[in-house]
């Protein structure tokens, strides 16, 4: 493990803590320009020039807003469910890279002649490195992620719960529902690139894919189910029932207001991050740009590149998922739960036995995109022509008897 140092540590936790929420914030104004664009009318463009300082006006009417807490809600719960979201989504940071990292050294066989001292040389360089993670070296870094990600639901469950309003009762359960769901296909799309890395380390993640090539070559499957999972779990759209105004009251958090709903919004945003992130890291090569970055021999010039190769990926992927939100229709909740547990969760289980075969043989890895494409194509026809009725009986359709005008209620055989 590299050398823990406080005041290094601190800096860097209150700059990742900053950048990340300067990136929501921007993220915010980014949502509605987008959108304004795509529906043909004007974003705000009144605070500053281009409407660049919507944001810091934004946050200080979420401070300026008065607080209001609703005398039938159990406050205790209903000021701590807030504070959950943000502190658990903040906590999933820990273990992202957002730069350049020099991975662990492997274990070696003590009896082979000068290995434990080779060792020690490699972990005394790698004590020395500059990893731009808040905890470098952890081995259960991505599971680290999935577990944070779980106690997501419980601020959903307490702000629901505590509210003591059915209508924010239903959203929680139906949100809770949607974050367990998906919770299995975002664990299993990723399981292929442990397999074929051997580590659940970032780090390492990042180091195979500099010598073998990006996973997005060898698993373009399981970045799409990857990548779906993380927008349900974000509860974006097509996937933001927890707060379908028109129809659900606002879902879970009906009962906020002023900063405590701005809190609630944060969250989502923060997870949208953190997952575009670990996109980037698991299957687009995380700080690398095919190979350009090495081209670069001052290492302190280097290091900002890599931070901005990084940053950039995980900026296009956040503006890809607005671009998804203004272009596809939310989903019906059976919708949303049949393609969770009727197409992902088999496509990964298949994608999953197909990396087992291919890692137990021995036969090139370049298979797995073949068979990525093979699955997705497969998967698509046979949606079309079951007309997603695979598990569910075709309701007969019959036609009015003669006679019988438009509109009126028939109940005959």
């Amino acid at each position: 493990m590299p050398t823990f140092d406080p005041m290094i540590t601190a800096i860097l936790i209150v700059g990742l803590i900053a950048g990340v929420l300067s990136v929501c914030g921007y993220l915010t104004l980014g949502e509605r320009k987008i959108s304004a664009w795509m529906q043909d009318r004007v974003g705000p463009n009144r605070v500053g020039p281009g409407g660049l300082l919507q944001p810091l006006a934004d946050g200080g009417k979420f401070f300026l807003k008065e607080e209001v807490i609703p005398s039938h809600v159990d406050r205790v719960f209903y000021l701590l469910a807030p504070a959950v979201a943000v502190g658990t989504a903040l906590m999933a940071l820990a273990i992202v890279p957002f730069g350049a990292t020099t991975p662990a050294p492997d274990a070696v066989v003590a009896t082979e002649p000068g290995a434990v001292a080779t060792f020690e040389a490699q972990q005394k360089a790698y004590a020395d490195s500059f990893n731009f993670v808040l905890a470098p070296g952890l081995d259960i870094g991505v599971l680290y992620i999935f577990a944070l990600g779980s106690l997501a639901v419980y601020g959903v469950i307490l702000a629901g719960w505590s509210a003591n309003n059915k209508y924010s009762l239903l959203g929680s359960l139906r949100s809770s529902a949607q974050i367990v769901s998906y919770e299995i296909p975002l664990g299993m799309s990723v399981l292929g690139v442990f397999i074929v890395v051997g580590s659940l380390n970032p780090e390492k993640i990042i180091a195979w894919q500099l010598s073998h090539g990006w996973f997005i070559l060898f698993q373009p499957l399981a970045l799409l189910l990857f990548m779906v999972s993380t927008y349900a779990e974000s509860s974006r759209l097509p996937f933001d029932l927890p707060e379908a105004e028109q129809e659900l009251v606002g879902g879970y958090h009906t009962e906020y207001s002023s900063l405590k709903l701005g809190l609630m919004l944060l969250t989502e945003y923060i997870h949208l991050v953190t997952a575009s992130f670990m996109l980037s890291v698991l299957f687009l090569g995380g700080w690398s740009l095919f190979g350009l970055e090495s081209l670069i021999t001052n290492p302190i010039l280097g290091a900002v590149v890599k931070l901005l190769v990084l940053s950039g990926k995980m900026v296009a992927l956040c503006v890809f998922a607005q671009f998804v939100r203004w272009t596809i229709p939310r989903f019906r909740f059976d919708q949303l739960m049949n393609l969770a547990w009727k197409v992902m969760i088999p496509l990964a289980l298949l994608n999953l036995l197909a990396v087992m075969i291919v890692k137990q043989f021995g036969v090139t890895i370049i298979v797995l995109a073949g068979v990525s494409l093979v699955l997705f194509v497969g998967a698509g026809v046979m949606g079309a022509r079951t007309r997603g009725t695979i598990t569910n009986p075709k309701r007969a359709v019959k036609k009015l008897p003669p006679g019988i005008p438009a509109g009126v209620t028939y109940a005959g055989k």
